[in-house]
């Protein structure tokens, strides 16, 4: 099949618009060879795996809006319709790039999992596949714009963290009630500042009260709804208490 582009900025919407552009120059190629996009032939066959690859992008998109979905996949249709006259393609792949640049543009689900809170390379080097899924989910989170959810996402990950940091140094017992279970954050959080068996930089100690109180928030706030710029100063404070855990719990 068609390719699509390889680079990890290149949007679902911009791969749509791309293999609308090489329907196009097919159809053109079709018809000075004097081939039909209906037969049995190169030119139909290209446009058929052209066709496979935009619908299952337009599958990626679809969920957005149902409203939207459905006109997105109707100027699809036409533009990959083996009996499209060419002057009929052209319009509806004008008319589909102007949706995709419009509509679409910010509509695009792919999470930039990467750019967030905590970097995924450094969870990865754990070795904790579920450390990995919730630094993906928050930062995902981030990327879409749901802040109260990476803030809650973060709060788990700042949890986690902590745990694997007292059973690392044996002393789980000590973060746990008479039931066994574990503290809830703000518990784990005054026994991580509070204990002897390792040494919490200034940093550290400083950001975690202020990461305790987000997760709160986004997590319980009645009235409460996370900004960008509430989740932006963050993160310097993920970056140094999540990293410096990792290290004192021995995963990184």
């Amino acid at each position: 099949m068609a390719k699509r582009k390889s680079n990890s900025t290149s949007s679902a919407t911009d791969n749509l618009e791309a293999l609308a552009k090489q329907a196009i120059t097919l159809a053109k190629k079709a018809r000075q060879q004097k081939r039909s996009l209906s037969g049995s032939n190169y030119y139909a066959d290209k446009l058929v795996e052209l066709r496979a690859d935009a619908t299952n992008i337009y599958r990626e998109l679809a969920h957005v809006t149902p409203g939207d979905s459905s006109a997105l996949g109707e100027m699809i249709d036409f533009v990959f319709d083996p009996k499209t006259p060419i002057a009929k393609r052209r319009e509806a792949a004008r008319d589909l790039t102007f949706s995709l640049r419009t509509t679409w543009k910010l509509a695009n689900p792919s999470p930039r999992e990467e750019e967030g809170l905590f970097p995924l390379s450094i969870l990865s080097q754990t070795g904790r596949g579920y450390l990995v899924t919730i630094g993906r989910q928050m930062n995902g989170c981030y990327s879409q714009g749901w802040y109260d959810a990476s803030a809650v996402m973060m709060r788990r990950l700042l949890e986690i963290a902590l745990i694997e940091t007292f059973e690392s140094k044996g002393i789980s017992t000590t973060v746990k009630d008479s039931s066994g279970n574990y503290f809830q954050l703000s518990g784990l959080v005054d026994k991580a500042l509070n204990e002897n068996s390792w040494t919490l930089s200034r940093n550290c100690r400083k950001a975690l009260p202020s990461l305790r109180d987000a997760g709160h928030n986004s997590a319980h706030g009645r009235y409460y709804f996370a900004r960008r710029e509430d989740i932006d100063r963050l993160r310097s404070d993920c970056r140094i208490v999540i990293e410096e855990l990792l290290h004192h719990a021995g995963l990184i």
